[in-house]
């Protein structure tokens, strides 16, 4: 039997400039303005996907050169608060949760278990909350920039400092009796004092207990993460609802990578299942099979247009101005600087078992480079097919990997929606793969429907 799997989509550029760099940028929308975003919205829960999860970073730099490599071509800012976009995407849906990313370190713990609380009772319970731990942004708020691990250590002990606020409310606390008048009682509110490794504050909060579930689910916003790191794994075992993965998209490496949070979730005294684990996916829908192996064949001799294009992408991530650099010689990895995620520049290595002797050309070749999603080399398929094809591979990862779903990336913009979905969504909803309708109780709910 079909299995049914969850949706999402990955607004990759945050809250910025949606369309910049693209002929849809003429269908003159403004990316500061909440219509563009809303109209949006309303087309993914249409079509019945479970939330949208909207990337955020805090930082462009502080170095001119990175500054500039970060906003000449908005590949890493301008990017507004996305919780300031949240409301407004709540308001023009019923069922969409919606996810905005949140740095631990950014907030501090009554500031945010206040304001997620208030947008917990404004959305019916779809609020999630995507935690992040980067530290490159410490030096905006007066922060010390700490290790990987030490930032993981941080992240968990605001979490549990938020669930300690959200919760000092009591079961009968809120009475809300007209007849009696009484609208609370104090002596079922708990006076919360923390002090931790890395925060201090008392409480107890003062909104109004969250909602509970119909079945009495906890009321508390989801977790997504994001971290694929042996300590990012075990973070998410430890707290989240959604795993956001990235993983090669065949069977043995959804199994694989699933089986090590089930496992971390398992440790941490959780049921595996409440986690739902989405692979990031970005297909590149063609009208025909022909038409799919001509955009494959075309993007295996990348014109110099293309490849710079590339070339200023990986720039901005890198914090590293690869268009400075001579294509045809090797890439020395001493261009980057200490500060420069060691994951990134794995990433821009690719297939490549490193940078010697190859060509820069060649690396920026390699990430021009299409494949044909129903062809699976060493474990690596491509991005572009039909959208039966394309529809066979998400089957098949439920089916034969008991995949939870996928979570789309890419630019929350209409154009590039429709252009993704528009004849994806009725194959996957005639196979039984995409839900069709939502049931009541908010995102946890939707989330533990199947």
């Amino acid at each position: 039997m079909t299995r049914q799997q969850h949706f999402g989509w990955f607004l990759s550029r945050g809250f910025g400039p949606h369309g910049w760099g693209r002929p849809s940028y003429e269908w003159n929308y403004a990316w500061q303005k909440p219509d563009l975003y809303q109209q949006s919205a309303r087309d993914l829960e249409q079509a019945g996907f479970d939330f949208v999860l909207i990337e955020d970073a805090l930082s462009v730099g502080i170095t001119p050169e990175t500054l500039n490599l970060r906003v000449r071509k908005a590949y890493g800012g301008p990017k507004h608060d996305p919780w300031t976009l949240a409301p407004y995407l709540f308001a023009a849906t019923r069922h969409l949760g919606v996810i905005p990313t949140v740095n631990a370190g950014a907030y501090p713990p009554y500031l945010a278990a206040r304001q997620f609380a208030s947008l917990q009772h404004l959305s019916s319970s779809r609020l999630g909350l995507n935690v992040v731990t980067d530290v490159g942004s410490a030096h905006h708020f007066g922060l010390e920039r700490l290790s990987h691990d030490a930032a993981y250590d941080r992240a968990q002990e605001w979490l549990d400092a938020l669930r300690l606020l959200w919760h000092s409310w009591g079961d009968g606390a809120l009475i809300a009796d007209p007849a009696s008048q009484i609208y609370a009682d104090g002596s079922q509110i708990s006076a919360v004092q923390h002090r931790g490794e890395y925060f201090s504050f008392d409480g107890p909060l003062n909104a109004e207990p969250l909602p509970s579930g119909p079945n009495g689910e906890s009321g508390d916003p989801i977790v997504a993460s994001p971290g694929g790191s042996p300590r990012g794994i075990g973070f998410a075992g430890a707290n989240s609802q959604i795993q956001l993965a990235l993983s090669n998209l065949d069977a043995d490496s959804i199994r694989s990578y699933r089986a090590r949070v089930h496992a971390a979730a398992a440790e941490n005294g959780r049921d595996p299942s409440d986690i739902k684990v989405l692979f990031v996916f970005k297909p590149i829908v063609a009208a025909s099979r022909e038409e799919a192996d001509r955009i494959v064949a075309a993007s295996a001799s990348p014109d110099e247009a293309t490849l710079r294009e590339v070339a200023e992408a990986w720039s901005s991530d890198l914090e590293t101005d690869l268009t400075a650099l001579d294509l045809d010689r090797p890439l020395d990895p001493a261009v980057f600087g200490e500060h420069v995620s060691k994951g990134t520049i794995r990433g821009l290595q690719g297939t490549f078992d490193s940078f010697d002797g190859v060509p820069l050309r060649d690396i920026l070749t390699g990430k021009a480079r299409l494949g044909r999603v129903t062809d699976v080399t060493d474990g690596i398929g491509g991005t572009v097919g039909t959208a039966d094809e394309i529809a066979d591979v998400i089957e098949a990862l439920g089916d034969d990997a008991d995949n939870d779903g996928v979570i789309f990336s890419g630019d929350l913009h209409p154009v590039t929606i429709h252009r993704a979905l528009d004849e994806l969504v009725p194959i996957l909803r005639r196979r039984g793969i995409l839900r069709s309708e939502y049931v009541d109780g908010g995102l946890r709910a939707n989330l533990s429907a199947f």
